[in-house]
């Protein structure tokens, strides 16, 4: 819980440098993008989460990484403060509150489609109307296929889970069943 916290004060914080030039989206992909890199290797996750190595050694690698990655000098600052702070094993919980907080200012959600079945163009395309009719925000949809739905589609729009599978109407039954029995 205290971690959470923290990682919303500095995204806050990093969060208001970048709208001082309307750029939210150009350092949250900054953002992402390292993050991205820490989590391709484990063993880096690893050495900037142990405390054996010291501060010094950390700063080295850091600074090795940033030269290697294009990135904005503002995004290379934080990064290299979360390192001198002792945050950088934050970074995740970081990237999601800067990016709930950018999704709320730019009136955007997140959406998570799970279907039992391939959507069509035409279908994702008409899902995505009515989704972002219904929130009135428009809508980042992510679609992925997931056969043990059986049939039928979840929609995740933001903490709201839309279900719609055969498989929980099935399980209801089941339980609407069980109760009787």
């Amino acid at each position: 819980m205290i971690g959470s916290e923290i990682s919303k004060r500095y995204a806050k914080a990093f969060f208001e440098l970048a709208g001082e030039g309307n750029n939210y989206e150009m350092f949250y992909e900054d953002l992402n993008r390292f993050s991205g890199v820490l989590a391709s290797s484990k063993d880096l996750k690893d050495f900037f989460a142990n405390p054996v190595f010291n501060h010094v050694e950390k700063k080295q690698i850091m600074d090795y990484l940033l030269g290697r990655i294009e990135l904005s000098p503002l995004t290379a600052n934080f990064l290299s403060l979360l390192v001198d702070k002792g945050r950088i094993g934050l970074l995740d919980e970081i990237v999601a509150s800067y990016r709930d907080m950018m999704d709320k200012t730019l009136l955007r959600v997140q959406v998570s489609v799970r279907t039992a079945y391939p959507l069509s163009a035409e279908q994702q395309a008409s899902l995505l109307k009515q989704l972002e009719e219904m929130t009135n925000k428009k809508a980042d949809m992510s679609v992925t296929e997931e056969p043990s739905l059986l049939a039928g589609i979840v929609v995740r729009v933001g903490d709201t889970v839309y279900d719609g599978s055969i498989r929980t109407q099935l399980n209801n039954i089941r339980n609407l069943l069980g109760e009787e029995i």
